[in-house]
Protein backbone atom coordinates (compact mmCIF):
# COMPACT_ATOMS: atom_id res chain seq x y z
CA UNK A 1 0.00 0.00 0.00
CA UNK A 2 1.44 3.43 -0.85
CA UNK A 3 2.42 6.13 1.52
CA UNK A 4 -0.70 8.34 0.43
CA UNK A 5 -3.02 5.35 1.34
CA UNK A 6 -1.17 4.50 4.70
CA UNK A 7 -1.54 8.33 5.90
CA UNK A 8 -4.84 8.88 4.20
CA UNK A 9 -8.03 6.07 4.97
CA UNK A 10 -11.19 7.13 3.62
CA UNK A 11 -9.69 10.70 3.57
CA UNK A 12 -8.99 10.70 7.46
CA UNK A 13 -5.10 11.27 8.11
CA UNK A 14 -3.46 8.87 11.13
CA UNK A 15 -3.73 12.13 13.31
CA UNK A 16 -7.76 11.81 12.90
CA UNK A 17 -7.03 7.96 13.93
CA UNK A 18 -5.17 9.17 17.13
CA UNK A 19 -7.19 11.76 17.93
CA UNK A 20 -10.59 9.28 18.61
CA UNK A 21 -8.80 7.12 20.84
CA UNK A 22 -8.09 9.89 22.87
CA UNK A 23 -11.69 11.12 22.83
CA UNK A 24 -12.68 7.46 23.68
CA UNK A 25 -9.90 7.46 26.87
CA UNK A 26 -11.30 10.95 27.93
CA UNK A 27 -14.88 10.08 27.84
CA UNK A 28 -13.73 7.02 29.46
CA UNK A 29 -11.74 8.82 32.20
CA UNK A 30 -14.50 11.25 32.62
CA UNK A 31 -17.06 8.41 33.33
CA UNK A 32 -14.72 6.83 35.89
CA UNK A 33 -12.08 4.17 35.85
CA UNK A 34 -14.07 1.88 37.95
CA UNK A 35 -16.08 -0.67 37.41
CA UNK A 36 -19.11 1.55 36.38
CA UNK A 37 -16.52 3.18 33.52
CA UNK A 38 -15.73 0.07 32.02
CA UNK A 39 -19.03 -1.20 31.71
CA UNK A 40 -19.55 2.09 29.77
CA UNK A 41 -16.74 1.61 27.61
CA UNK A 42 -17.69 -1.99 27.01
CA UNK A 43 -21.53 -1.47 26.33
CA UNK A 44 -21.97 2.19 25.82
CA UNK A 45 -20.40 4.98 24.31
CA UNK A 46 -16.76 2.64 24.09
CA UNK A 47 -19.01 0.57 21.59
CA UNK A 48 -20.10 2.94 19.59
CA UNK A 49 -16.23 4.29 19.13
CA UNK A 50 -15.79 0.46 18.41
CA UNK A 51 -18.09 -0.15 15.79
CA UNK A 52 -17.60 2.72 14.41
CA UNK A 53 -13.88 2.15 14.05
CA UNK A 54 -14.87 -1.44 12.94
CA UNK A 55 -16.53 -0.15 10.01
CA UNK A 56 -14.34 2.43 8.70
CA UNK A 57 -11.40 -0.04 8.77
CA UNK A 58 -14.11 -2.49 6.58
CA UNK A 59 -14.13 0.26 3.88
CA UNK A 60 -10.52 1.26 4.39
CA UNK A 61 -10.11 -2.99 3.56
CA UNK A 62 -12.61 -3.17 0.77
CA UNK A 63 -11.07 0.14 -0.78
CA UNK A 64 -7.73 -1.66 -0.33
CA UNK A 65 -8.93 -4.97 -1.85
CA UNK A 66 -10.11 -3.29 -4.91
CA UNK A 67 -7.05 -0.97 -5.15
CA UNK A 68 -5.63 -0.24 -9.18
CA UNK A 69 -3.11 -2.86 -8.46
CA UNK A 70 -6.07 -5.23 -8.44
CA UNK A 71 -8.05 -4.40 -11.12
CA UNK A 72 -6.89 -5.67 -14.80
CA UNK A 73 -9.33 -3.78 -17.52
CA UNK A 74 -11.51 -5.58 -19.67
CA UNK A 75 -11.52 -3.09 -21.85
CA UNK A 76 -9.05 -1.82 -24.22
CA UNK A 77 -7.04 -2.09 -27.64
CA UNK A 78 -6.41 -5.62 -27.13
CA UNK A 79 -7.99 -8.61 -25.51
CA UNK A 80 -6.68 -8.80 -21.60
CA UNK A 81 -5.07 -12.15 -20.71
CA UNK A 82 -2.42 -11.93 -23.68
CA UNK A 83 0.43 -9.75 -23.18
CA UNK A 84 -0.92 -9.45 -19.09
CA UNK A 85 1.51 -10.63 -16.86
CA UNK A 86 0.57 -14.59 -16.27
CA UNK A 87 -1.04 -14.28 -12.74
CA UNK A 88 -1.35 -17.60 -10.62
CA UNK A 89 -3.63 -19.53 -11.72
CA UNK A 90 -6.38 -20.35 -14.39
CA UNK A 91 -9.56 -21.92 -15.67
CA UNK A 92 -10.14 -22.62 -19.11
CA UNK A 93 -13.36 -23.42 -20.33
CA UNK A 94 -14.73 -24.56 -24.14
CA UNK A 95 -17.96 -23.93 -25.15
CA UNK A 96 -20.84 -25.27 -27.79
CA UNK A 97 -22.88 -22.81 -29.26
CA UNK A 98 -26.47 -24.50 -28.61
CA UNK A 99 -28.25 -21.33 -29.73
CA UNK A 100 -31.05 -21.40 -32.79
CA UNK A 101 -29.23 -17.92 -34.30
CA UNK A 102 -27.14 -14.94 -34.89
CA UNK A 103 -28.81 -12.72 -32.51
CA UNK A 104 -29.17 -15.18 -29.85
CA UNK A 105 -25.27 -15.65 -30.08
CA UNK A 106 -24.82 -11.84 -30.54
CA UNK A 107 -27.06 -11.58 -27.11
CA UNK A 108 -24.60 -13.84 -25.53
CA UNK A 109 -21.66 -12.05 -26.19
CA UNK A 110 -23.13 -8.96 -25.15
CA UNK A 111 -24.17 -10.24 -21.74
CA UNK A 112 -21.10 -12.06 -21.16
CA UNK A 113 -19.12 -8.66 -21.74
CA UNK A 114 -21.29 -6.70 -19.40
CA UNK A 115 -20.56 -9.36 -16.89
CA UNK A 116 -16.64 -10.13 -17.79
CA UNK A 117 -16.30 -6.15 -17.12
CA UNK A 118 -17.88 -6.49 -14.03
CA UNK A 119 -15.83 -9.26 -12.53
CA UNK A 120 -12.46 -7.99 -13.53
CA UNK A 121 -13.67 -4.91 -11.33
CA UNK A 122 -14.14 -7.38 -8.24
CA UNK A 123 -18.12 -6.45 -8.77
CA UNK A 124 -21.03 -8.37 -7.69
CA UNK A 125 -23.22 -9.10 -11.49
CA UNK A 126 -26.73 -8.25 -11.18
CA UNK A 127 -29.15 -6.51 -8.64
CA UNK A 128 -31.24 -9.35 -7.61
CA UNK A 129 -28.54 -10.42 -4.94
CA UNK A 130 -30.57 -9.54 -1.93
CA UNK A 131 -33.93 -10.51 -3.15
CA UNK A 132 -35.65 -13.67 -1.35
CA UNK A 133 -37.93 -14.10 -3.93
CA UNK A 134 -35.03 -14.63 -6.92
CA UNK A 135 -32.13 -16.70 -7.35
CA UNK A 136 -29.14 -14.37 -6.65
CA UNK A 137 -28.01 -12.78 -9.88
CA UNK A 138 -24.45 -13.51 -8.43
CA UNK A 139 -23.24 -17.09 -7.33
CA UNK A 140 -21.72 -15.26 -4.41
CA UNK A 141 -18.47 -17.44 -3.92
CA UNK A 142 -16.05 -14.15 -4.82
CA UNK A 143 -18.32 -11.41 -2.85
CA UNK A 144 -16.19 -9.36 -1.14
CA UNK A 145 -12.63 -10.77 -2.73
CA UNK A 146 -10.45 -9.01 -4.05
CA UNK A 147 -10.34 -8.74 -7.79
CA UNK A 148 -7.15 -10.36 -7.90
CA UNK A 149 -6.24 -8.94 -11.57
CA UNK A 150 -8.41 -10.85 -13.07
CA UNK A 151 -8.70 -11.57 -17.06
CA UNK A 152 -11.20 -13.04 -19.29
CA UNK A 153 -9.73 -13.87 -22.61
CA UNK A 154 -12.23 -14.99 -25.30
CA UNK A 155 -11.70 -17.01 -28.87
CA UNK A 156 -13.70 -18.78 -31.26
CA UNK A 157 -12.89 -22.01 -33.39
CA UNK A 158 -13.08 -23.06 -36.43
CA UNK A 159 -16.48 -24.59 -35.80
CA UNK A 160 -18.20 -21.18 -34.68
CA UNK A 161 -18.38 -20.57 -38.55
CA UNK A 162 -19.75 -23.94 -39.67
CA UNK A 163 -23.45 -23.42 -41.45
CA UNK A 164 -25.27 -22.57 -38.19
CA UNK A 165 -25.15 -19.01 -37.62
CA UNK A 166 -24.20 -17.65 -41.58
CA UNK A 167 -20.80 -16.97 -40.46
CA UNK A 168 -18.92 -19.06 -42.76
CA UNK A 169 -17.02 -16.79 -45.60
CA UNK A 170 -16.02 -14.96 -42.22
CA UNK A 171 -13.67 -17.56 -41.07
CA UNK A 172 -9.97 -16.67 -41.21
CA UNK A 173 -8.48 -18.56 -43.24
CA UNK A 174 -5.44 -19.10 -40.26
CA UNK A 175 -8.08 -20.73 -38.34
CA UNK A 176 -8.25 -24.28 -39.64
CA UNK A 177 -8.04 -27.52 -37.84
CA UNK A 178 -4.66 -28.21 -36.32
CA UNK A 179 -2.99 -31.17 -38.15
CA UNK A 180 -2.02 -34.41 -36.45
CA UNK A 181 1.44 -34.13 -35.02
CA UNK A 182 3.54 -36.80 -34.00
CA UNK A 183 3.02 -37.71 -29.81
CA UNK A 184 -0.51 -37.00 -30.03
CA UNK A 185 -3.28 -39.12 -28.35
CA UNK A 186 -5.95 -36.76 -28.21
CA UNK A 187 -9.04 -37.57 -26.44
CA UNK A 188 -12.53 -35.37 -27.46
CA UNK A 189 -13.51 -34.84 -23.76
CA UNK A 190 -10.28 -32.21 -24.27
CA UNK A 191 -10.38 -30.90 -27.74
CA UNK A 192 -12.45 -28.43 -29.46
CA UNK A 193 -14.72 -25.98 -28.82
CA UNK A 194 -17.06 -23.72 -30.70
CA UNK A 195 -15.67 -20.54 -28.29
CA UNK A 196 -12.85 -20.89 -25.73
CA UNK A 197 -12.35 -18.81 -22.33
CA UNK A 198 -9.46 -18.06 -20.48
CA UNK A 199 -9.86 -16.62 -17.17
CA UNK A 200 -6.75 -15.76 -14.98
CA UNK A 201 -7.02 -14.65 -11.80
CA UNK A 202 -4.13 -14.58 -8.55
CA UNK A 203 -6.98 -16.56 -6.67
CA UNK A 204 -8.62 -19.73 -7.93
CA UNK A 205 -11.86 -18.91 -6.23
CA UNK A 206 -12.52 -15.92 -8.00
CA UNK A 207 -11.16 -17.98 -11.20
CA UNK A 208 -13.75 -20.47 -10.81
CA UNK A 209 -16.70 -17.40 -9.81
CA UNK A 210 -15.89 -16.16 -13.53
CA UNK A 211 -16.50 -19.33 -15.63
CA UNK A 212 -19.39 -20.63 -13.85
CA UNK A 213 -21.03 -17.45 -14.33
CA UNK A 214 -20.44 -17.60 -17.79
CA UNK A 215 -21.89 -21.17 -17.82
CA UNK A 216 -24.61 -19.69 -16.09
CA UNK A 217 -25.54 -16.61 -18.16
CA UNK A 218 -25.04 -18.76 -21.18
CA UNK A 219 -27.88 -21.62 -20.21
CA UNK A 220 -29.73 -22.12 -23.79
CA UNK A 221 -27.40 -20.77 -25.28
CA UNK A 222 -24.26 -22.25 -25.06
CA UNK A 223 -22.99 -25.45 -22.61
CA UNK A 224 -19.32 -26.28 -21.25
CA UNK A 225 -17.66 -28.90 -23.52
CA UNK A 226 -14.56 -29.22 -21.35
CA UNK A 227 -12.75 -27.29 -18.62
CA UNK A 228 -9.28 -27.59 -17.04
CA UNK A 229 -7.57 -25.95 -14.01
CA UNK A 230 -4.67 -24.98 -13.58
CA UNK A 231 -1.29 -23.47 -11.60
CA UNK A 232 1.90 -22.29 -11.12
CA UNK A 233 3.91 -20.78 -8.25
CA UNK A 234 2.37 -18.42 -6.73
CA UNK A 235 3.71 -14.66 -6.75
CA UNK A 236 3.75 -14.79 -2.85
CA UNK A 237 5.52 -18.02 -3.06
CA UNK A 238 8.20 -16.24 -5.31
CA UNK A 239 8.04 -12.33 -4.76
CA UNK A 240 10.72 -12.26 -7.44
CA UNK A 241 8.74 -13.04 -9.93
CA UNK A 242 11.36 -15.50 -11.51
CA UNK A 243 10.24 -17.92 -14.47
CA UNK A 244 8.19 -20.69 -13.06
CA UNK A 245 8.91 -24.38 -13.50
CA UNK A 246 6.77 -26.99 -14.99
CA UNK A 247 6.29 -29.93 -13.23
CA UNK A 248 8.99 -31.55 -14.44
CA UNK A 249 11.47 -28.92 -12.43
CA UNK A 250 12.09 -27.04 -15.15
CA UNK A 251 11.59 -23.38 -15.93
CA UNK A 252 9.04 -23.18 -18.19
CA UNK A 253 8.81 -19.38 -20.98
CA UNK A 254 12.29 -18.44 -20.53
CA UNK A 255 12.68 -18.08 -24.59
CA UNK A 256 9.32 -15.95 -24.39
CA UNK A 257 9.54 -12.50 -26.69
CA UNK A 258 9.50 -9.31 -24.48
CA UNK A 259 5.88 -8.28 -24.39
CA UNK A 260 6.57 -4.41 -23.71
CA UNK A 261 8.16 -4.32 -27.26
CA UNK A 262 5.41 -3.09 -29.20
CA UNK A 263 6.84 -3.59 -32.73
CA UNK A 264 7.99 -7.33 -31.41
CA UNK A 265 4.04 -7.92 -30.21
CA UNK A 266 2.97 -6.62 -33.48
CA UNK A 267 5.24 -9.36 -35.51
CA UNK A 268 4.60 -12.30 -33.00
CA UNK A 269 1.27 -11.92 -31.42
CA UNK A 270 -0.89 -8.94 -33.01
CA UNK A 271 -2.76 -10.36 -36.27
CA UNK A 272 -3.72 -7.40 -38.50
CA UNK A 273 -6.57 -6.77 -40.73
CA UNK A 274 -3.82 -6.72 -44.05
CA UNK A 275 -3.23 -10.51 -42.75
CA UNK A 276 -6.72 -11.03 -44.75
CA UNK A 277 -9.58 -10.76 -42.36
CA UNK A 278 -10.29 -7.52 -41.01
CA UNK A 279 -12.51 -8.04 -38.03
CA UNK A 280 -9.54 -9.81 -36.31
CA UNK A 281 -7.44 -6.79 -36.96
CA UNK A 282 -5.56 -6.20 -32.97
CA UNK A 283 -6.73 -10.09 -31.91
CA UNK A 284 -4.22 -13.28 -31.93
CA UNK A 285 -4.44 -16.74 -32.43
CA UNK A 286 -4.72 -19.04 -29.28
CA UNK A 287 -3.37 -22.51 -29.31
CA UNK A 288 -3.85 -24.66 -26.53
CA UNK A 289 -2.71 -27.88 -25.93
CA UNK A 290 -3.33 -30.65 -22.72
CA UNK A 291 -0.01 -32.25 -22.27
CA UNK A 292 -0.04 -34.65 -19.63
CA UNK A 293 3.50 -36.12 -18.20
CA UNK A 294 4.86 -39.61 -17.58
CA UNK A 295 5.62 -38.36 -14.07
CA UNK A 296 6.33 -41.54 -12.89
CA UNK A 297 9.05 -41.81 -15.51
CA UNK A 298 10.78 -38.69 -15.48
CA UNK A 299 11.20 -38.75 -11.73
CA UNK A 300 13.21 -42.28 -12.35
CA UNK A 301 15.23 -40.69 -15.02
CA UNK A 302 19.34 -39.38 -14.12
CA UNK A 303 19.57 -35.51 -13.87
CA UNK A 304 21.87 -35.34 -17.18
CA UNK A 305 19.44 -37.44 -19.08
CA UNK A 306 16.87 -34.81 -18.30
CA UNK A 307 18.75 -31.58 -18.65
CA UNK A 308 20.01 -33.35 -22.03
CA UNK A 309 16.60 -33.97 -22.72
CA UNK A 310 15.30 -30.18 -22.39
CA UNK A 311 18.98 -28.68 -23.67
CA UNK A 312 19.04 -26.67 -20.30
CA UNK A 313 20.43 -26.86 -16.89
CA UNK A 314 17.87 -27.42 -14.40
CA UNK A 315 19.05 -25.52 -11.12
CA UNK A 316 19.74 -22.00 -13.50
CA UNK A 317 17.42 -22.63 -16.57
CA UNK A 318 21.06 -21.74 -18.68
CA UNK A 319 21.11 -23.63 -21.66
CA UNK A 320 23.66 -25.94 -21.27
CA UNK A 321 26.76 -24.59 -22.01
CA UNK A 322 26.35 -21.25 -20.62
CA UNK A 323 25.78 -20.25 -16.84
CA UNK A 324 22.64 -17.68 -16.53
CA UNK A 325 19.02 -18.70 -17.70
CA UNK A 326 18.23 -15.66 -20.47
CA UNK A 327 22.49 -16.27 -22.11
CA UNK A 328 21.72 -17.07 -25.79
CA UNK A 329 21.58 -20.34 -27.24
CA UNK A 330 24.33 -21.06 -28.67
CA UNK A 331 23.61 -24.55 -31.13
CA UNK A 332 27.23 -24.41 -32.33
CA UNK A 333 29.41 -25.33 -29.23
CA UNK A 334 30.70 -28.08 -29.08
CA UNK A 335 32.27 -30.22 -26.31
CA UNK A 336 35.67 -31.50 -26.19
CA UNK A 337 34.95 -34.78 -28.17
CA UNK A 338 33.41 -32.43 -30.73
CA UNK A 339 29.44 -33.22 -29.98
CA UNK A 340 27.03 -30.29 -29.85
CA UNK A 341 26.87 -29.36 -26.00
CA UNK A 342 22.89 -29.39 -26.57
CA UNK A 343 22.15 -32.15 -28.31
CA UNK A 344 20.68 -32.03 -31.43
CA UNK A 345 17.90 -33.31 -30.37
CA UNK A 346 17.12 -31.45 -27.31
CA UNK A 347 13.55 -29.49 -26.60
CA UNK A 348 15.28 -26.58 -26.89
CA UNK A 349 17.21 -26.90 -29.85
CA UNK A 350 14.30 -27.92 -31.92
CA UNK A 351 12.18 -25.08 -30.15
CA UNK A 352 14.77 -22.14 -31.35
CA UNK A 353 15.61 -23.58 -34.42
CA UNK A 354 17.28 -20.54 -36.28
CA UNK A 355 14.99 -18.21 -33.84
CA UNK A 356 12.97 -16.15 -36.18
CA UNK A 357 9.68 -18.49 -35.74
CA UNK A 358 8.27 -17.06 -32.61
CA UNK A 359 5.64 -17.69 -30.01
CA UNK A 360 4.46 -16.28 -26.89
CA UNK A 361 4.24 -19.04 -24.16
CA UNK A 362 1.42 -18.49 -21.21
CA UNK A 363 1.29 -21.88 -19.87
CA UNK A 364 0.45 -22.91 -16.29
CA UNK A 365 0.33 -26.92 -14.83
CA UNK A 366 -2.09 -29.14 -14.21
CA UNK A 367 -3.03 -31.49 -11.84
CA UNK A 368 -6.12 -33.49 -12.12
CA UNK A 369 -5.45 -36.19 -9.61
CA UNK A 370 -5.30 -39.81 -9.92
CA UNK A 371 -5.73 -41.98 -13.77
CA UNK A 372 -7.87 -44.82 -12.03
CA UNK A 373 -6.91 -46.85 -15.22
CA UNK A 374 -3.17 -46.66 -14.53
CA UNK A 375 -2.91 -45.97 -10.96
CA UNK A 376 -0.35 -42.63 -12.15
CA UNK A 377 -0.89 -39.20 -11.52
CA UNK A 378 -3.02 -37.14 -14.36
CA UNK A 379 -0.60 -34.27 -14.81
CA UNK A 380 1.16 -31.94 -16.48
CA UNK A 381 1.14 -28.78 -18.72
CA UNK A 382 -1.86 -26.75 -20.38
CA UNK A 383 0.15 -25.14 -22.91
CA UNK A 384 -1.09 -22.69 -24.06
CA UNK A 385 0.68 -19.92 -26.53
CA UNK A 386 -0.57 -16.63 -28.61
CA UNK A 387 0.93 -15.65 -32.55
CA UNK A 388 -0.30 -13.98 -35.33
CA UNK A 389 -0.37 -16.79 -37.59
CA UNK A 390 -0.43 -20.65 -36.39
CA UNK A 391 0.66 -21.57 -39.73
CA UNK A 392 3.84 -20.00 -39.84
CA UNK A 393 4.66 -20.16 -36.16
CA UNK A 394 3.47 -22.81 -33.83
CA UNK A 395 2.46 -25.32 -36.66
CA UNK A 396 5.87 -26.02 -37.92
CA UNK A 397 7.51 -25.60 -34.79
CA UNK A 398 5.10 -28.07 -33.02
CA UNK A 399 5.85 -30.25 -36.28
CA UNK A 400 9.63 -30.36 -35.86
CA UNK A 401 9.01 -31.30 -31.98
CA UNK A 402 6.62 -34.38 -32.70
CA UNK A 403 9.06 -35.96 -35.17
CA UNK A 404 12.13 -35.61 -32.66
CA UNK A 405 11.66 -34.36 -29.34
CA UNK A 406 13.51 -35.68 -26.85
CA UNK A 407 10.90 -34.99 -24.55
CA UNK A 408 8.62 -36.86 -26.39
CA UNK A 409 9.49 -40.13 -23.96
CA UNK A 410 7.50 -38.24 -21.32
CA UNK A 411 5.04 -36.68 -22.64
CA UNK A 412 1.79 -37.25 -24.50
CA UNK A 413 -0.43 -34.76 -25.82
CA UNK A 414 -4.54 -35.47 -24.87
CA UNK A 415 -5.91 -32.39 -25.83
CA UNK A 416 -5.78 -29.80 -28.32
CA UNK A 417 -7.92 -26.36 -29.72
CA UNK A 418 -7.03 -23.43 -31.61
CA UNK A 419 -9.47 -20.29 -31.04
CA UNK A 420 -9.33 -16.68 -33.10
CA UNK A 421 -9.06 -14.41 -30.28
CA UNK A 422 -10.78 -11.08 -30.88
CA UNK A 423 -9.36 -7.60 -30.68
CA UNK A 424 -10.20 -6.02 -27.57
CA UNK A 425 -13.30 -3.86 -26.81
CA UNK A 426 -14.35 -0.29 -26.17
CA UNK A 427 -16.53 0.38 -23.24
CA UNK A 428 -20.12 0.47 -24.65
CA UNK A 429 -19.16 -2.43 -27.39
CA UNK A 430 -19.18 -5.46 -26.66
CA UNK A 431 -16.61 -8.50 -27.48
CA UNK A 432 -16.74 -10.01 -31.13
CA UNK A 433 -18.80 -6.76 -32.19
CA UNK A 434 -15.91 -6.29 -34.99
CA UNK A 435 -17.33 -9.98 -36.33
CA UNK A 436 -20.96 -9.82 -35.84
Amino acid sequence: MSDSRDSDVNGEGKTGLIDKKISRRDLLRMAGVGGAGLLLGASGVGGLFAAKERSEAKSASKAALAGDDQIVSFYGEHQAGIVTPPQDFIVFAAFDLTAGSLDEVRKLFQAWTKASAAMASGEMLGTANDNLNLPPSDTGEAEGLSPSRTTITFGVGASFFDSRFGLSAKRPAALSELPAFGGDELRMEWSGGDIGVQVNANDMQIAFHAIRNLARIARGKAVLRWTQEGFQRTSGADPTGATPRNLMGFRDGTGNPDVTDAAEMKKVVWAAGSDGTPWMDQGSYMVVRRIRMRIEVWDRSTLGDQEATFGRHRNSGAPLGSSQEFDAIDLAKQDEKGKPVIPMNAHVRLAHGDGSVKILRRSFSYSSGMDHKTGQLDAGLLFICFNRDSRKQFIPMQQKLGQSDLLNEYIVHTGSALFACFPGVREGGYIGESLF
